[in-house]
């Protein structure tokens, strides 16, 4: 334990020396990794999916502000989907102007999530996603979270069916509205894991706050079991067929209970064998405080000590004198 406190100690330090040039770092690659996502998901437009062309648009995101991420990505999305069909353009176009405008009234500070959400799932651990959000943010980081989720949804019902949407005539513009519209409304499964995050976010960050001890523990605990309780419940009463990957649910949400953990060691380390509780009143209030001590440890020093080799030599000519 002694030698993880102390770790701790280095990479806040080392983060703190080195912000200016880890913040640019972290935006190049969730831009690169999330353009890497989309070219491999979509790839229709020739043009854009090069690696040199995600290169150089992860080192401009690198040095942009954060939502620079989300609104290349947009574009990177939308002229994908112009090379496949104009209707299905038209349709995210539309999906997207709703979805920012939902986030910047609602968690503008959770941009990253919008982002982070769809990479999750594209390297299969979605689930970790509400229990991180829920123990570092707040209830309104479910909106972006959600974005996120529609986000992907949208990226695979279109890869899966760029068949379907590609053999319509191209008089069928109604046929092709009908058909992507349909499809983005009626996916069960998409609106099942937007409410199965939204409420686990909420449950984490209300259990978490609670007075009692090891709250984020049992914060972890309660948000991966919420997650899992409302995912199993939602397909058999929605028929989502699931069941397919219920070592996928079982195993995310192992890794999302280990990511939890983390989070609590690096944000939450307190003592409750040391708790005090204070009483103390002024004129109008009494006081009743419980006050529970972070566990922290200082640096090691490292004391060097140099000797001077010159020394010896002088002296032994001086006794030779």
């Amino acid at each position: 334990m002694t030698n993880l406190l102390v770790m701790k100690e280095y990479l806040k330090q080392f983060y703190a020396k080195y912000e200016v040039y880890l913040h640019p770092l972290a935006k190049f690659l969730l831009s690169l990794i999330s353009l890497g996502m989309i070219n491999s998901k979509l790839g229709y437009m020739g043009t854009i999916d090069h690696a040199s062309i995600v290169l150089i648009v992860a080192l401009m995101c690198s040095f942009l502000p954060r939502t620079c991420i989300i609104l290349f990505d947009a574009l990177f999305i939308l002229l994908h989907l112009y090379a496949m069909a104009l209707e299905c353009a038209i349709v995210a176009l539309a999906l997207f102007l709703v979805l920012f405008l939902l986030y910047f009234r609602f968690s503008p500070k959770s941009i990253i999530a919008v982002v982070l959400t769809p990479v999750c799932f594209g390297l299969k651990v979605p689930y970790l996603i509400p229990i991180a959000y829920g123990l570092a943010a707040t209830p309104a980081s479910a909106v972006a979270v959600s974005c996120g989720v529609v986000a992907y949804y949208l990226i695979s019902y279109m890869s899966g069916n760029a068949a379907a949407v590609s053999g319509m005539a191209s008089d069928e513009m109604i046929t092709r509205f009908r058909f992507v519209i349909d499809g983005l409304i009626g996916n069960k499964a998409m609106i099942l894991t937007i409410v199965a995050f939204s409420i686990t976010i909420m449950v984490v960050y209300i259990v978490r706050r609670l007075p009692i001890m090891q709250s984020w523990r049992i914060a972890i605990l309660a948000g991966v079991l919420t997650d899992i309780m409302v995912m199993l419940i939602g397909d058999l009463m929605l028929d989502t067929n699931l069941s397919i990957s219920i070592l996928g649910l079982l195993g995310g949400s192992i890794v999302a209970a280990l990511v939890g953990e983390v989070l609590r060691f690096l944000l939450f380390n307190v003592d409750y064998y040391r708790m005090e509780r204070v009483q103390f009143e002024d004129d109008e209030y009494y006081y009743y405080v419980k006050a529970v001590p972070k566990i922290s440890i200082s640096k090691p020093s490292r004391n060097v000590k140099k000797i001077n080799s010159q020394r010896r030599p002088q002296s032994m000519s001086s006794q030779n004198k």
